[in-house]
C-alpha cells in the first residue's frame, strides 16, 4: 500500500469536511471524490455517502441537518476527522 496516496486521501477527506463547514457543496463533492480515488483501504466509502447527502441537503435546504452531521461523525469514527466534523458542525 502506498502511504503517500493514503495521506493524500486523508487530506482530501479533510477538505471535504471543511467545505461542508463553509457551506460549499460542490467543493465537498470534489474533495470527497479525490479522497475516494486515492483511498486504497476503503475507509472513506461511508464518508463519501455522508458527504454527498450533506451536500444535497445544503443545496436543497440551505443547511445540514443534525442527523446528517451525526452520520458524518459516525462515518469517520473516533479520531481527528471526527473532531473536525464536530468543529464544522458548530
Amino acid at each position: 500500500m502506498d502511504g503517500h496516496q493514503q495521506r493524500q486521501a486523508l487530506t482530501a477527506a479533510e477538505r471535504a469536511i471543511e467545505a461542508l463547514g463553509r457551506r460549499d457543496p460542490a467543493g465537498a463533492r470534489m474533495a470527497v471524490a479525490a479522497a475516494i480515488e486515492r483511498d486504497q483501504t476503503g475507509m472513506f466509502a461511508q464518508l463519501a455517502d455522508a458527504v454527498y447527502l450533506a451536500a444535497t441537503e445544503l443545496e436543497e435546504e440551505g443547511e445540514i441537518g443534525e442527523a446528517t452531521w451525526n452520520q458524518l461523525a459516525d462515518a469517520v469514527g473516533p479520531g481527528p476527522l471526527q473532531a473536525m466534523v464536530e468543529q464544522m458542525r458548530s
